[in-house]
């Protein structure tokens, strides 16, 4: 379990940049996951950063 709002933070970006640079490997025809593959990364993303935003709210009452 993630206690630091940090964190999650930082596992969001680089959950993100995984992604941006599979996009930018996909324009190569090389990409490193398919597009299954990015829909849980972003998936992944999203939930990090949610899960960042409750605990630092949760932190600060």
């Amino acid at each position: 379990m993630i206690k630091s709002g940090a964190l999650a933070f930082a596992a969001s970006g680089l959950l993100m940049l995984v992604f941006v640079v599979n996009l930018i490997l996909g324009r190569n025809a090389a990409p490193i996951l398919g597009t299954a593959g990015e829909m849980l990364i972003l998936f992944a993303a999203a939930t990090a950063f949610g899960i960042g935003t409750l605990i630092r709210e949760a932190q600060q009452n």
